[in-house]
């Protein structure tokens, strides 16, 4: 008997990196999977990583389905309402229901200090991270209510959403407004049984952060940083001398937090940082 046996758990970012590995974590433990990507590039964010393409999304339900579970996977934009909204209400009328949230999908521009940030990266940052997890929030809320049968609602901030982190003011205010949602929701919905708590990872292997001009935000001095180089770096942030978590780490925490062991945790900040808020 798996840990979410017989649940339903909407995912957005699910392509790939840990929007995949929370599907794959949560199915393994008996789970069917809502997936929703935009799968597509973001003009403003491709310059420092690209983004996840509809063959991204494809192969998180092929490896969902080879763990036997069902998986109902579309393209949406977590800034477009209506559209991630029909997406979410396809999946439950084919699932039947919806029982864990996972609003992981976020962006990270980053190396201007705040006052030469343009216009457009700050906008595309807010309204995916902070608009696009309240819209994932306002569309699955009516239907964990109508249930009532409770739920779980992790919403993936960032250590930058509990410490000011400089050059990355937009990702850093986005992040800490994803836990301002978490804590209200944690209040609005504990009469229905739901409970609402944040994540908030290191740096995580993912495209995200596993790409040159990341590397260079650490190591400015350096033309060309190498992962090798940009490892040392990194684990001098890090309490653990380690320079990044794996995204499984993150997807053990989502799958804590959806679970009955979790049963009465609710409004917390889950930190899987090796330490980083605390050096």
């Amino acid at each position: 008997m798996g840990r979410v046996e017989g649940k339903v758990a909407f995912i957005t970012g699910a392509a790939r990196g840990q929007g995949r590995s929370h599907a794959l974590r949560l199915a393994q433990e008996g789970a069917d999977i809502i997936a929703v990507d935009i799968c597509e590039e973001i003009p403003s964010i491709g310059r420092y990583y690209p983004g996840a393409t509809e063959e991204d999304l494809a192969e998180t339900v092929r490896q969902v389905e080879a763990l036997d579970r069902r998986i109902v996977a579309s393209k949406a934009d977590v800034r477009d309402y209506e559209g991630l909204k029909a997406a979410l209400d396809d999946g439950v009328a084919q699932l039947g229901h919806v029982d864990i949230v996972s609003a992981n999908a976020g962006v990270f521009a980053f190396g201007d200090k705040t006052h030469l940030v343009s216009e457009q990266d700050w906008q595309d940052v807010i309204d995916i991270n902070e608009t696009g997890v309240w819209h994932t929030c306002k569309a699955v809320i009516p239907h964990l209510i109508e249930q009532g049968t409770g739920g779980s609602m992790i919403l993936t901030s960032s250590t930058a959403g509990l410490k000011g982190t400089p050059n990355v003011a937009a990702y850093t205010a986005s992040k800490h407004a994803v836990v301002g949602i978490m804590r209200t929701l944690a209040l609005e919905l504990a009469p229905y049984r739901v409970r609402v708590n944040t994540v908030h990872p290191t740096g995580v292997a993912t495209n995200m952060i596993l790409n040159e001009a990341t590397f260079r935000l650490f190591m400015p001095d350096v033309e060309h940083p190498t992962q090798e180089q940009a490892a040392e770096v990194f684990a001098s942030t890090n309490a653990l001398p380690i320079p990044w978590v794996e995204p499984v780490d993150i997807s053990n925490a989502v799958l804590f937090l959806a679970s009955d062991e979790a049963r009465y945790v609710t409004g917390t900040e889950l930190k899987i940082d090796a330490g980083y808020t605390i050096k």
